[in-house]
Parts: structure tokens; C-alpha cells; sequence
């Protein structure tokens, strides 16, 4: 069967391709701080000056994902990391983001543990009654939510409207 893994590289590629932006990718089942690694001093000898490095759904519960994910982020001190989520899940949203930065917490070997900087919540015109679940993340992690996505295309993703927010609160 094809796995997971292979999908989202080639889910990448595409949208690389539509974006025309390159993708930088060594293959499967390597170690992903090297890759970033060495795709930020790639992009840095190309004159690149923003590296998206994608973890492939790093479950909260899965403790090699997250030690993965953990080695990335203290080997390459990035400005910015987004928890991406879906809006659709209501409090199970909150779960994860909670329990996300208490992987990244736990799991960490520097005396201050990076945790996320921002949350990208996708989804986010489906969640009419469940727009009290993305504040309580934002008061949980004391970050912001910087995206949401209200749509399938990339025009899509917008900057969160907290005017809205309150609309939706009011209904």
C-alpha cells in the first residue's frame, strides 16, 4: 500500500508546483532535524528567507513523533512554530494544543523549552457553536491564532478576523 508519509510529500509537491515555490525533500523514514537542517542552509545559500518545514501531523500521543519533533526545534531554533489544527474538533481542540505544548515541554533537554508561537486553525467556517473552542486555546496557550482556513483554495487561509469572533459569540 502507499503510505502516509509518501502522500504527504507528494501532496507537497503538488502544491509546490501550483505555487512555484521548490519543495526540499530527502525521501522517507530519515531523520527530519537533519532534513531541516539542511534545507534551511540550502535555502540560505539561495538567498530563500522563509523555510516551511511541515512535521506531518505530529500526534500529541505519540512520543517518538514528538521527541522528533522536539530534536527539530532545538537543533534548528526556529522564529515561528504553528500548531495547526481543525476547528471542526471543538474542545478536542484544546486537548491538543494542551497537551502538544506539554510534549514539546516534557520532551525538551533545554532549560527553557520552546513552545508554539501561534495556532493555524483550519476549518474554521464550519464551526458556527465551537468558536468558544478556539478562544480557549488561545487562553490555554496564551498564543494567537494567526490563520484560519474557511475554504479548500490558498486565497483561503486568512489572517483571523476577532470581530468575527465576537459575531459568531453573539449569535
Amino acid at each position: 500500500g502507499i503510505n502516509a508519509e509518501y502522500m504527504g510529500v507528494e501532496q507537497l509537491r503538488v502544491h509546490s508546483r501550483c505555487l512555484k515555490v521548490p519543495v526540499f525533500e530527502r525521501g522517507y523514514n530519515k531523520d527530519a532535524a537533519s532534513i531541516a537542517q539542511e534545507a534551511i542552509q540550502q535555502a540560505t545559500k539561495q538567498n530563500y528567507d522563509v523555510v516551511l518545514v511541515d512535521t506531518a501531523g505530529r500526534m500529541q500521543d505519540n512520543e517518538p513523533l514528538m521527541r522528533a519533533l522536539t530534536k527539530l526545534i532545538n537543533i534548528n531554533n526556529p522564529d515561528l512554530i504553528l500548531f495547526v489544527g481543525e476547528a471542526l474538533v471543538g474542545n478536542d481542540a484544546v486537548d491538543q494544543v494542551t497537551k502538544f505544548n506539554q510534549s514539546l515541554r516534557d520532551l525538551s533537554d533545554k532549560p527553557v523549552p520552546r513552545l508554539i508561537d501561534g495556532i493555524v486553525l483550519t476549518k474554521f467556517d464550519t464551526i458556527d457553536d465551537k468558536v468558544g473552542a478556539a478562544i480557549s486555546m488561545v487562553y490555554t496557550t496564551g498564543q494567537p491564532i494567526v490563520f484560519v482556513g474557511v475554504g479548500q483554495t490558498y486565497t483561503d487561509l486568512k489572517k483571523l478576523n476577532p470581530g468575527v469572533v465576537v459575531d459568531m459569540l453573539l449569535r
